[in-house]
């Protein structure tokens, strides 16, 4: 690895991982690290599914579903909002001329 490179160690369920990441994504490392750990320790604590590798996929499932759900409502917001924007930027341009430039 180079310098352009974080070796972070992350703890999930007790467990220590070393991971290897680029540096300017440590930070997102570690948030996503934890939030697994959150994820995964709910699962266990719900006590209706035992072993670690069962609690990480339940935990991998959840997270894609809400992904995906994200997802979903990020495009449906995009679809509804987009005609819109675009009728609001016409407008604007409209008014300012096109290429006038305002003065400040």
């Amino acid at each position: 690895m180079t310098d352009m490179y974080a070796h972070v160690s992350v703890r999930i369920l007790e467990k220590e991982y070393q991971v290897a990441c680029p540096a300017s994504e440590r930070t997102d490392l570690l948030d996503s690290a934890e939030m697994l750990n959150a994820k995964m320790r709910e699962i266990r604590d719900s006590g209706k599914v035992v072993g670690l590798d069962r609690i990480a996929v339940m935990a991998a499932l959840n997270m894609a579903n809400e992904l995906l759900q994200t997802k979903a409502k990020d495009q449906a917001l995009e679809t509804s909002l987009g005609p819109r924007l675009r009728v609001l930027n016409e407008r604007v341009e409209s008014v300012l001329g096109g290429n006038q430039q305002l003065d400040l």
